[in-house]
């Protein structure tokens, strides 16, 4: 039996040694357990001030994003300030515009003398930032609330200006941040005319007379005019009913705002049997040389860098189809109804640029066809080639709102319209000519450099004019946006 014991012995120290080293390394685990627990308490406010900052600093954010969307609808743009935010410069040659001739923005004033300045500490900006549906609501206002906004002149020439918000966070310790952007703005001209055209419309031949028809703004006709007869003119009247009607089902053709600008002459096919025709005082010939018409001009280039910036480029093809910008020469391209169609109301293509056959700008030949056969386009679509409408679906009812009263400014004097029916919605720019294969019905403007003819009798384009466009408001185009690197967090 002894000579076991030193073996024994050995064994004791070992399982000794090892309850040692265990007992040691759960000491040291523990001590590293509550460290973590320690620094992870105190990590604790940090975190907290981190989350309450990136709170404050997207909440401005919003805000920002709030105030630039007045720019761009006039629906939600406050009463008080919307005679500030709509484009005071310009002329009657081009339009209205932020800047004026030499390019200097409309607003000049300085962060202590602002052009513009909402303050919630006043009862009634408080209410406009935070308690209307032009301000803070839904969920943002349980996140918390604009303290103040401001815009004034820009930091550098050929900006639009500058913007400051200020908000804070919702809780007992409120977060307050400033953030300035400086706003860019696109110069797109404003569109003033429901139909221009940049030829005559029509021909003196039964069948080929003009297939357009207008309501809400006028028609303007670089060339001739022909019609059937005078009671296909639009007679402007200011009792004149202001509905969703189409022309096709009223006894009497009259509009409260529609005036015909003519270069030449108006022609009928079936002149009156005993004397001259008698035109309405709306219509007004021989226009060209003098005093001419004017109509809006949206330059190529312009439109083309526009589009590569904040909408959609497309070049078209000899077969119609459309090839995103660099796309490779065996890219298949897409449809029309790919690039166009939109489901519902409210789902704005916005701007969608479709390029000539070789990039380059328009000529006689290197014009393409697009074929239009959906039932709902809803886009600000400019086409550098010609239009084929095949639409056979029966459009969209859409709710708008008709132009106000002439001479007449604010939202209170617009009528709410639902106009059924409604293919495009928004604006059609053709380089060409605008082809009818069956009719069609338009909610914006149309301008063909061009003219707009119809392949059969009795199809006809009919055009309700968006006010909004004549004053430089492009629905799903940036008219304001922010100007690339130059946030700053204030304090």
């Amino acid at each position: 039996m002894k000579r076991h014991e030193p073996f024994r012995s050995m064994i004791c120290r070992e399982r000794g040694h090892v309850l040692l080293a265990a007992l040691t390394l759960i000491f040291i685990l523990s001590l590293l357990g509550m460290s973590a627990f320690y620094l992870a308490g105190q990590d604790v406010p940090g975190i907290t001030a981190m989350r309450e900052e990136s709170a404050a600093q997207h909440l401005a954010e919003a805000a920002a994003e709030l105030v630039m969307s007045w720019f761009h609808d006039a629906a939600t743009t406050p009463p008080s300030i919307a005679g500030l935010l709509v484009k005071r410069q310009g002329d009657l040659i081009s339009g209205p515009s932020f800047f004026d001739a030499d390019g200097r923005s409309q607003f000049i004033g300085t962060s202590e003398r602002p052009d513009v300045l909402l303050d919630a500490a006043s009862t009634a900006d408080d209410r406009l930032l935070n308690g209307s549906p032009s301000g803070f609501s839904g969920p943002l206002r349980g996140l918390g609330r604009v303290e103040k906004m401001k815009i004034f002149a820009p930091l550098q020439p050929g900006l639009l200006g500058t913007l400051e918000v200020t908000a804070s966070t919702a809780g007992r310790r409120p977060l307050v941040r400033t953030i300035r952007l400086q706003l860019g703005a696109l110069n797109i001209p404003a569109v003033r005319a429901a139909v221009q055209v940049g030829q005559g419309l029509g021909t003196a031949r039964l069948g080929e007379e003009s297939p357009v028809l207008a309501h809400w703004g006028d028609v303007r006709v670089m060339g001739d005019l022909s019609l059937n007869k005078v009671d296909d003119l639009v007679v402007k009247s200011g009792s004149a009913p202001v509905t969703g009607q189409s022309y096709e089902v009223m006894g009497r053709l009259e509009d409260r705002w529609v005036d015909y600008r003519i270069g030449g002459e108006v022609f009928l096919v079936s002149p009156p049997l005993s004397g001259s025709p008698v035109f309405p005082a709306n219509v007004h010939l021989r226009r060209l040389p003098t005093p001419g018409i004017r109509l809006d001009q949206w330059d190529y280039g312009m439109l083309k860098q526009a589009a590569l910036r904040h909408g959609r480029y497309y070049r078209l093809d000899r077969a119609g189809r459309l090839h995103a910008l660099g796309a490779p020469d065996s890219d298949p391209g897409l449809s029309s109804s790919e690039v166009l169609a939109s489901s519902a109301v409210g789902q704005s293509r916005g701007l969608v640029f479709i390029d000539t056959l070789d990039g380059e700008a328009p000529r006689a030949d290197n014009l393409g066809t697009l074929v239009i056969e959906d039932d709902y386009v809803e886009a600000l679509l400019v086409v550098q080639g010609h239009v084929l409408f095949k639409s056979s679906g029966a459009g969209r009812s859409v709710p708008v709102l008709s132009p106000p009263p002439e001479g007449m400014e604010g939202l209170a004097s617009r009528i709410p319209v639902t106009l059924p029916g409604v293919h495009v919605n928004g604006l059609l720019y053709v380089a060409g000519t605008a082809t009818l294969e069956r009719s069609v019905r338009v909610y914006g403007a149309v301008t063909a450099s061009g003219t707009v003819i119809a392949n059969r009798a009795g199809v006809l384009m009919e055009v309700w004019y968006n006010a909004d466009l004549g004053k430089g408001l492009f629905r799903g185009l940036p008219v304001v946006y922010r100007a690339p690197g130059m946030w700053q967090l204030r304090y």
